[in-house]
């Protein structure tokens, strides 16, 4: 994953009803969720909600499909989990060095 693609990512989840949405459609898992759902569960008016879907729908971390007259919107857990591998990866790889030049 590049940089570019990870600030996108990052940038998608930066708000608390971005987030709220996000946790929202992982909770539900590979189901997901209507638009509906996702409304009654966070709350959220639905022209704001559909704001917020289309950033995350952009930085590719919810996907929508269309079944029928509905919109099912699911967590990309594929693209969620590079996310965490790309923040994590380099856990802990300079533990040790700062405390040496320290005193």
């Amino acid at each position: 994953m590049q940089w570019e693609e990870a600030a996108q990512g990052f940038a998608a989840m930066g708000s608390e009803a971005r987030l709220q949405v996000l946790r929202c459609l992982i909770r539900a898992g590979g189901a997901g969720l209507t638009v509906g759902d996702i409304q009654e569960r966070t709350g959220i008016a639905p022209s704001t909600l559909a704001h917020h879907l289309k950033f995350l729908t952009g930085a590719g971390v919810v996907a929508q499909e269309r079944v029928g007259r509905s919109t099912i919107s699911r967590a990309e857990f594929t693209r969620l989990e590079a996310l965490a591998g790309f923040i994590l990866s380099e856990c802990c790889a300079d533990a040790g060095k700062g405390a040496a030049n320290d005193g």
